[in-house]
């Protein structure tokens, strides 16, 4: 049992990449647009939520506490889905919610700009100037999305496992070599991995119920016991008996400790993106 992200740049044959895969392997195939399920947080037109994903991020700041929210919502619809295993994840964000998870394949696909071009043009009925110059600007809004919302650079090949160029290589050779991959030892699940996914699932979740009492909140789970603290310790007492209340209330939280940094050392891990604010 695996899971796999792939990110990908517009018409780089991701997509295509990601429903072959995943039909050979059996497993479900996820993308971002799935997870816009986190939009009726919002309360706002899904297709703005859908520009916000590859712009940057004013359509969030309109709200209170925007990315914040976003962030929490995303990550928790994401990690609900995984906790399923045998998934395939494939558009932007992904690899940052689950890069702490062991048994993750994270992927980057790209693909000839030339080739990129020629889709366009046939889909948009446009020039090859025009769809040239559509291309760059939407790759680099996506790579100013990472920044802004994750302080990672989405073209930073340290992210990944693996990266394929389609080119050269077919969709169907890069296929063959994911599926040859993912049948490692080192991305199976272990009974470690998935208690992993099950916490990062569980921190997620209060989080984002949370968020809009403190948003600077930190939330990390280990085995029931729910590590709470925020930056400058500025949380009073009230605040602390309704974050008590609230978490206790969802299923599979047995303790609240405030104030405790965890390390990944003490406590076996922390998701370093459940912290972002």
């Amino acid at each position: 049992m695996s899971i796999i992200t792939i990110s990908r740049g517009s018409y780089s044959r991701g997509k295509e990449l990601a429903e072959k895969l995943a039909l050979k392997l059996g497993y479900e195939c996820i993308s971002r647009d799935i997870l816009l399920e986190a939009s009726d947080e919002f309360n706002i037109p899904e297709i703005k939520l859908i520009r916000a994903l590859h712009d940057a991020t004013s359509v969030l700041e309109r709200f209170s506490h925007g990315k914040e929210r976003y962030i929490s919502y995303i990550n928790t619809a994401l990690l609900q889905h995984v906790r399923k295993d045998n998934v395939i994840y494939h558009g932007l964000a992904g690899h940052f919610f689950v890069s702490a998870i062991p048994h993750v394949l994270k992927v980057r696909v790209t693909a000839d700009m030339d080739a990129r071009v020629n889709e366009e043009m046939r889909r948009e009925n446009i020039s090859a100037e025009k769809a040239l110059y559509i291309l760059q600007k939407d790759d680099e809004e996506r790579r100013k999305w990472g920044l802004q919302m994750y302080r990672t650079d989405t073209w930073d090949s340290r992210l990944y496992d693996i990266a394929l160029h389609i080119g050269k290589l077919t969709v169907d050779d890069a296929v063959d070599i994911l599926f040859d991959t993912v049948q490692k030892p080192v991305y199976q699940a272990t009974e470690e991995s998935l208690k992993m996914v099950e916490d990062l699932a569980l921190a997620a979740k209060i989080k984002a119920d949370l968020v809009g009492i403190t948003p600077k909140i930190q939330v990390a789970a280990n085995h029931g016991r729910i590590f709470i603290s925020e930056k400058d310790d500025t949380l009073s007492d009230k605040n602390k008996a309704q974050i008590n209340t609230i978490a206790k209330r969802i299923e599979g939280v047995e303790e609240v400790i405030f104030n405790v940094n965890v390390s990944r050392e003490q406590h076996g891990h922390v998701n370093p993106f459940q912290n972002i604010g």
